[in-house]
């Protein structure tokens, strides 16, 4: 049998992660039976609608070859321990009095199997510290803008858990020389057309500088766009707007005043009346973006929105429009679609970064290396859709238990606009607190801690108050929770700033 061939088509992080992991995956390099190549088209731009990761980013790189320190110089990356939400449970209320909760990456403290959040929901409410604060000693790392390690702890580890900010299009840059180092073959032409064969695959794809390109599985990084998964295979698109409601955001990047002034290590979500802000802080900049619903804001009050948020008007801002949802079928017969060709929810989270990894991953583990190149299209099909479809419910969950009272918190808050399996699961949490029994984790990309965070930082209540004689150990849960503040405390005074970490590492 003669080689498989694999055609990557669009650049920007979708496609040069793909075209880097498959590579190392599969060993292109030293292989005679498998060849890579990306076309990257000029009109396909990259989108960067978000600058932010999850952990699983560190995964990627180490296993890609990427040494830490050149990827944070190269794409002016930040380290990222959480996400603030400002303002999701009430608007500022008359008197000043604001709401804000961090979601943090490190998971609640645990000891000989036992959790402390049974514990911390039997407190008074009233006199109790925010769940976050409680349970990890990263809340108070973060908030005191401090950094997850201190410089020279080891690559891609530390004692706090993390993931980065960075320049989407640097990210893009440095992922491409990784990706031609591992095998890839870059090429450049104006895709011109899609040409299907008589059962309705893809035969070949048209390039004005190239000709006909033809390969045995083509990946669609097209974006948008979706030039070969939606406008030449017709996959249907599935539209998430029942559920959630942005579909725009106005994105704009602002230069810091001080250069030495302090960076986050957390992207901050600000609510709004119809939606939220992002500000993530990079090495020399603040990416900073309101995402909003269409259907409850015009775009002239998004952009009002934005400029009273950023304090001045000196900046260049752009609209972003975008459907949230995602194809049905994201492999059909020998097309497969990564990235937004695929689907997009919304920034919120940052899981556009988190579904590239787990496409590519699975589009690795299942390649067919002979037999029908569509082989493990249905296998991969009901993964892809059951991931989105868990994202939708865990993004779904930070709006609707919201108490702001303008009309786009009252509609996302109504039963008719939230998930039946997230309806159940509520009802459920009412008595008792999320658990692994509730999430299939090859499905998942948030794990039950992701949702006690959400949950318990937006003041929901889960009563055990009948079964507190089942939870006896107070004094012990006490003696950790004093230990989580000492040790938070310790961090705090032994971790250096934010800042100095990234400023030492870009020392040359």
């Amino acid at each position: 049998m003669g080689k498989r061939r694999i055609l990557i088509v669009g650049g920007g992080t979708a496609g040069w992660l793909t075209a880097a992991y498959l590579a190392r995956f599969l060993d292109v390099a030293d292989s005679a039976r498998i060849e890579i190549t990306l076309l990257e088209s000029p009109e396909l731009g990259i989108i960067g609608v978000g600058e932010g990761t999850f952990p699983t980013i560190r995964s990627t790189l180490k296993f890609l070859g990427i040494d830490e320190t050149q990827f944070i110089r190269a794409t002016s990356a930040t380290f990222k321990q959480g996400i603030r939400f400002n303002d999701w449970l009430h608007a500022p209320l008359p008197d000043g009095t604001r709401h804000h909760y961090l979601h943090p990456f490190e998971p609640p403290f645990y000891t000989e199997g036992t959790s402390l959040v049974p514990y911390w929901l039997l407190q008074d409410a009233g006199t109790r510290p925010p769940f976050a604060e409680a349970v990890t000693i990263q809340n108070r790392v973060a908030e005191s803008q401090r950094a997850p390690k201190k410089r020279g702890e080891g690559e891609f580890s530390g004692p706090l858990n993390y993931a980065y900010h960075f320049d989407a299009a640097r990210l893009a840059k440095i992922l491409q020389e990784r990706a031609v180092e591992l095998g890839v073959r870059h090429v450049s032409g104006l895709l011109t057309g899609v040409e299907l064969d008589a059962e309705g695959a893809i035969a070949r794809v048209q390039t004005r500088e190239l000709g006909a390109l033809e390969a045995d599985l083509y990946i669609d990084c097209s974006g948008f766009r979706a030039e070969l998964i939606g406008k030449a295979l017709g996959a249907e698109f599935k539209s998430a707007r029942q559920v959630l409601f942005t579909d725009r955001a106005i994105a704009c990047k602002i230069p810091y005043a001080d250069p030495d002034a302090p960076i986050e290590s957390f992207t901050i979500a600000a609510a709004h009346a119809a939606g939220w802000t992002w500000d993530i802080g990079l090495e020399g900049a603040r990416g900073i973006g309101t995402v909003y619903s269409s259907a409850h804001m015009s775009d002239d009050e998004a952009a009002q929105v934005l400029h009273d948020y950023v304090g001045h008007d000196a900046y260049k801002a752009r609209i972003i429009p975008f459907e949230p949802g995602y194809r049905e079928a994201q492999w059909v017969k020998n097309c497969v679609a990564v990235g937004l060709s695929g689907g997009f929810l919304e920034p919120l989270e940052s899981t556009g970064v988190v579904l590239i990894e787990a496409a590519v991953g699975m589009i690795a583990e299942l390649f067919p290396h002979n037999g029908p190149i569509d082989a493990p299209a249905r296998r991969f099909n009901e993964l892809i859709v059951a991931r989105y479809e868990r994202i939708i419910n865990f993004l779904k969950l930070h709006y609707c238990l919201s108490r702001r009272d303008e009309p786009f918190w009252r509609d996302n808050a109504d039963p008719a606009s939230i998930p039946e399996a997230l309806q159940e699961l509520l009802r459920q949490w009412r008595h008792r607190p999320p658990g692994r029994f509730d999430f299939l984790l090859d499905l998942e990309s948030f794990a039950f801690f992701n949702y006690q965070y959400i949950l318990y930082g937006m003041d929901y209540r889960t009563d055990l108050s009948d079964g507190r004689g089942d939870f006896p150990n107070v004094a012990a849960a006490e003696k950790l929770f004093a230990r989580i503040r000492t040790f938070s405390e310790r961090a705090t005074e032994d971790l250096p700033t934010h800042r100095a970490l990234i400023d030492a590492i870009n020392a040359k």
